[in-house]
C-alpha cells in the first residue's frame, strides 16, 4: 500500500482487496484489513475494537529516542481518538458545545472573509501557483489558530510544532533524529498551549480556549492536564486533515470540467455538496487503526485481543454495495443515500466536523465563484506516502 503507484491512486488496488477479501490480514502490517463499509460499521460499533492505540507507537519508536517519549506519550494518552468510551465521552463532552454546527456559524463571516483575503493576496487570476502552499494549508491554519486564540506573531512556532506532531502520529517519522524533534515538538506544543489557558484564565478573549472555562468543567469533570492535552489534538487535527480536504475537492473539480460547470452553475448549493463527495471519493484520510481489546468474530475471521485492525475508510467509502457507481464523482450525488464514513461514525465521529466543511467550503466556493479561469497545470502530481494520510505535496495551477 506505501508503492509509489498505489500511494498515488489507491482506489483500484484498495476496490481490489475489498472485493476479494473485505476482512484481510496482512502478514506485511501484521494487521486485520478492513475495507467493507458493513464490515467497518460493526468495528467501529463494538466495543471489543479500542482506539486505545498509543502503546503501538510507542513501541514504533527507535531505542535511542526513547527516553524522550514518556511525557510525550502521555499527552497522546490524553487525546480524545485514543480514548474508549466511557472515558471518550468525558472528554468529549468539554467541547461538545463549541463545536456544534450553531457556534461554529459565528465563524462564518470571519472564514469567508479570510478565504477571500487569502485568494485575493495569493491567488491573482492569470498568475501560476500551487494551490496547496497558497490556499489549502495556510486557510486552516489561520482559521484554526484564531479560533483557538493563538496570537499571529506566535504563530511560525506553534504550526511547526504541529506539523512535527504530525510526523510521529503519522508515521512519517522513521529516523532517531525525526522522533527526537516531533517528541519534543509535542512537549513544546503542550507547554505552549498550557501557558495560553493561563493567560486564559486571567484575561479571557473570544476563542475556544476561553468559552470551554468559561463552562466551568475545568477542574471538575476534566483536569486542566487533560484539557491541555486535548487542545494539542485540536490544534494537531484541524490543520492538516481540512488541508487536504480543500485541495482533494479543488483537484476532484478541476479533472472533471462537467462537474465543475455544475458547481459553478448553483455553488451555494453544489459546493457544499462537492466538499462531501470528496469525503466519500478521495478523502482527506485513507483509514484510521483500532486494537482488538479482545476477542470477536469478524464475518468468520477470528480476531484476538491485541490484534491490530485498519479500519480503510478509502475503500469502504466506494463500497458498491452500498453507494451506487462509486467510483464516479458526482456534486448532486446529495445527502439522501448512504452516509460516507469519512468523519468516522457513533463516538468517534468527528467533533470538528462543522468546522472543517465551513472552512472547505469557504475556500472551494470563492475560488469556483471567483476565479473562472482556474485549471490545472500540466504537470505530475505527487502525494505523501503515508498510509493513513490521503495529501497532496502540491496542486499546481494557474488562477
Amino acid at each position: 500500500m506505501l508503492s509509489p503507484a498505489v500511494n498515488a491512486d489507491p482506489y483500484g488496488y484498495l476496490n481490489a482487496l475489498r472485493d476479494h477479501d473485505p476482512v484481510y490480514w496482512s502478514a506485511m502490517h501484521r494487521a486485520w484489513l478492513v475495507t467493507g463499509h458493513d464490515h467497518l460499521m460493526h468495528c467501529l460499533r463494538d466495543p471489543a475494537v479500542s482506539a486505545d492505540r498509543v502503546r503501538p507507537l510507542m513501541d514504533a519508536v527507535p531505542e535511542g529516542a526513547r527516553g524522550d517519549a514518556e511525557r510525550a506519550f502521555g499527552i497522546l494518552s490524553r487525546w480524545m481518538v485514543f480514548n474508549d468510551p466511557p472515558q471518550h465521552r468525558r472528554l468529549r463532552q468539554v467541547f461538545q458545545d463549541q463545536f456544534a454546527a450553531r457556534a461554529i456559524g459565528r465563524y462564518r463571516a470571519f472564514v469567508e472573509r479570510a478565504a477571500r483575503a487569502m485568494a485575493d493576496r495569493r491567488a491573482a487570476p492569470g498568475k501560476a501557483g500551487d494551490l496547496v502552499a497558497d490556499i489549502a494549508r495556510p486557510l486552516p491554519a489561520l482559521v484554526f489558530a484564531r479560533w483557538l486564540g493563538v496570537p499571529q506573531a506566535e504563530a511560525p512556532s506553534f504550526w511547526y510544532w504541529n506539523a512535527r506532531v504530525g510526523d510521529l502520529v503519522l508515521g512519517a517519522a522513521q529516523e532517531e533524529r525525526e522522533y527526537r524533534t516531533s517528541l519534543q515538538s509535542l512537549v513544546n506544543l503542550e507547554d505552549y498551549l498550557a501557558d495560553l489557558v493561563r493567560q486564559r484564565r486571567a484575561d479571557p478573549k473570544d476563542d475556544l480556549i476561553s468559552a470551554v472555562l468559561a463552562g466551568g468543567r475545568i477542574g471538575t469533570s476534566v483536569s486542566e492536564e487533560e484539557f491541555v492535552g486535548m487542545l494539542t489534538q485540536m490544534a494537531f487535527a484541524g490543520g492538516e486533515t481540512t488541508s487536504n480536504l480543500i485541495a482533494n475537492t479543488l483537484l476532484a473539480l478541476l479533472s472533471r470540467p462537467d462537474q465543475l460547470a455544475a458547481v459553478r452553475e448553483d455553488p451555494a448549493a453544489l459546493v457544499p455538496m462537492a466538499v462531501e463527495e470528496t469525503m466519500r471519493f478521495d478523502g482527506p484520510s485513507k483509514m484510521s487503526i483500532r486494537i482488538a481489546a479482545g476477542d470477536l468474530d469478524l464475518d468468520g475471521r477470528a480476531v484476538r485481543a491485541g490484534d491490530r485492525l485498519f479500519l480503510v475508510t478509502a475503500a469502504a467509502n466506494r463500497d458498491p454495495d452500498r453507494f451506487a457507481d462509486p467510483d464516479r464523482f458526482d456534486v448532486r450525488r446529495g445527502s439522501g443515500g448512504p452516509m460516507h464514513l469519512g468523519f468516522g461514525f457513533g463516538a468517534h465521529f468527528c467533533v470538528g466536523a462543522a468546522l472543517a466543511r465551513l472552512v472547505a467550503v469557504s475556500a472551494v466556493d470563492v475560488l469556483v465563484r471567483e476565479r473562472p479561469g482556474l485549471r490545472l497545470v500540466d504537470e505530475p502530481l505527487s502525494w505523501q506516502p503515508s498510509l493513513l494520510n490521503r495529501a497532496l505535496t502540491a496542486l499546481p495551477v494557474r488562477y
